[in-house]
């Protein structure tokens, strides 16, 4: 059986990265691993073991090609309104937050944010599946 540990993002500026990532999900420096071309930084917090890896390869300036093939990675919280209404104060931007309901009934609650670098990320209510 296979264990999910990390994900990994490439990203240009690390102080902005750190900031964004702490102030949106309370995720902090894990273990900072500094190589002669990049830096990994990893970052976690007390609710699960996954990791999100930040790499900051020394010397790029130019933004990442995100691609068409990169679609989101997702966090769930106790408090979606919560979370938007502090990052919309934060001056962060998230996107509305949307109910869906395919069939009628509210399957989830969520919203999109992008991190400094593009990345998107989708904030979901804590319930259902997504625990």
């Amino acid at each position: 059986m296979a264990k999910y540990i990390h994900s990994m993002l490439r990203v240009l500026d690390e102080a902005r990265s750190l900031a964004f990532y702490e102030t949106c999900f309370g995720l902090t420096v894990a273990e900072r691993l500094e190589f002669d071309d990049f830096t990994l930084v990893y970052l976690s917090n007390a609710e699960t073991a996954t990791e999100l890896e930040l790499t900051v390869n020394k010397g790029r300036t130019a933004p990442y090609d995100i691609g068409d093939g990169y679609g989101h990675v997702a966090f769930s919280v106790a408090d979606v309104d919560a979370l938007h209404a502090r990052l919309t104060a934060a001056g962060l931007s998230p996107r509305k937050l949307v109910d869906f309901a395919p069939g009628g009934e509210v399957i989830a609650r969520f919203f999109f944010i992008a991190d400094p670098d593009g990345y998107q990320i989708e904030v979901l209510q804590r319930g259902g599946r997504y625990l």
